[in-house]
């Protein structure tokens, strides 16, 4: 008889323990799906910012193998200069093989990182020797995709070649 009162007493105390337990897995998986969903989101915006840093190293090839078709007018600096990307460089009334590639590469830029004031692609070539010509092509952008808060947000891509 005492026996019984014992387990009687015992089954009263755990009622409800079950569900605690339930209770308290919840808790734990859902921790760890908010856990997932943080990385999942930081893994989304780094990935934004190595793609617009891709896509500044082919704008920057781009305009270089521009440059290799007009060899003569990169070597005499007509491609030099700075272009932003919400203000492209015009044709103008007589094109020129510079000022057409130089207009889209601007277009190109702008359409790639950001037509606004903070996307700028700089050109800088100069001759080497009577038959080779060295440029910096340097290419500046905003990446507040990359959701750092510390430093600036601002990315440059500089690629050196020899034409």
């Amino acid at each position: 008889m005492i026996h019984s009162l014992l387990v009687q007493r015992t089954r009263r105390y755990q009622h409800g323990v079950g569900m605690i337990e339930v209770l308290i897995a919840v808790l734990v998986v859902s921790i760890g799906f908010l856990g997932m969903a943080a990385l999942q989101a930081k893994a989304l915006s780094t990935n934004n910012s190595a793609m617009a840093r891709s896509m500044a190293t082919v704008a920057s090839y781009s305009i270089l193998d521009a440059m290799r078709a007009d060899i003569v007018k990169a070597g005499t600096g007509a491609y030099n200069g700075t272009v932003t990307a919400n203000n492209c460089p015009a044709v103008g009334a007589t094109p020129t093989l510079s000022s057409t590639q130089l207009n889209a590469w601007c277009t190109e830029l702008g359409d790639a990182l950001g037509a606004v004031n903070t996307t700028s692609g700089k050109i800088d070539c100069s001759a080497a020797g009577p038959t080779s010509i060295d440029c910096a092509v340097t290419i500046q952008f905003d990446d507040s995709r990359a959701g750092t808060s510390v430093g600036s947000t601002t990315q440059q891509v500089v690629t050196r070649a020899g034409l």
